[in-house]
């Protein structure tokens, strides 16, 4: 089983069926997206402006923690320091909370619609990706708020803000690679949505989220770097930060991985899904 996950033929056969089946189903797959983004908080007096006021009060604890308590600087080696901490924070806190987003949301996306899944003539395989779909939805606002604050407090934008469709495409990818393995994987392991919860948040401060790379311990840096997602972070902030590719090698790292994810976690959900309704 293992050898035909990673086999690159097969890999690759897997995600021209899932780009057909999706493009087939692009209606429906729309439909349950905006579903998903308005059916957890349905009933309620805002309704789903709770799913951007719930990360946008986090982000705001997180600026006052670190910007304005700790009153933390930038202060790099050699690199140019263009725009506030603020916006250094935000550059790499805004994808990961949508990162954890998916991922959570994405370990519940089979087993938390059983009844469809048991439906012989249904796609499963749009369940994740309506997941991932409400994610990047929710992404584009956090995205264009963050730019509406860089406009606000420094009346210009960097070049490098013309690479954001870029970083959110290869995200995208990501997430999706991601949402299919553990959807999958959820169906066997009943508390991996837990696991996924922990690891969301502990992994938030095993990236440099909130500093640079230069302050932490050189015995334990080396996490840093192993770390896969810390380089999608350094693409955001040479994005949204830097205004430059102060960190060129992440930008090779960043896509490899996100191809891979795609790759590898559907191909673990296609070899999986055969017994979702067995096991449910």
């Amino acid at each position: 089983m293992l050898s035909r996950i990673v086999n690159p033929v097969a890999q690759w056969r897997a995600a021209h069926d899932l780009v057909a089946i999706l493009v087939a189903r692009r209606q429906l797959t729309w439909e349950l997206a905006k579903r998903e983004l308005t059916e957890k908080h349905a009933g309620q007096a805002i309704g789903a402006i709770w799913t951007i006021a719930h990360p946008l009060i986090m982000m705001l604890v997180y600026v006052f923690l670190f910007a304005v308590v700790f009153q933390a600087k930038i202060e790099t080696k050699g690199l140019p320091v263009p725009l506030d901490f603020t916006v250094y924070i935000l550059a790499g806190l805004v994808p990961w909370l949508v990162f954890q987003e998916s991922m959570n949301k994405g370990a519940t996306a089979i087993t938390g619609n059983a009844t469809l899944v048991k439906q012989v003539v249904f796609p499963v395989e749009i369940l994740p990706a309506k997941v991932v779909l409400a994610t990047v939805l929710t992404h584009v606002i956090f995205a264009i708020l963050l730019i509406a604050y860089v406009l606000f407090r420094f009346r210009e934008l960097p070049w490098t803000y013309a690479l954001i469709p870029v970083l959110m495409f290869f995200q995208m990818l990501a997430m999706a690679g991601i949402a299919y393995a553990v959807a999958a994987a959820a169906c066997y392991i009943r508390d991996l949505k837990e696991l996924v919860t922990v690891f969301a948040l502990v992994n938030l401060y095993l990236m440099p989220a909130f500093y640079l790379p230069e302050w932490v311990p050189e015995v334990i840096r080396p996490i840093l770097y192993i770390n896969p997602f810390s380089y999608m972070i350094w693409c955001y902030q040479d994005v949204f930060f830097f205004g430059s590719i102060a960190h060129p090698w992440a930008w090779l790292v960043f896509p490899l991985c996100s191809i891979i994810a795609l790759l590898a976690g559907y191909r673990i959900f296609g070899r999986l899904k055969h017994h979702f309704g067995s096991v449910l």
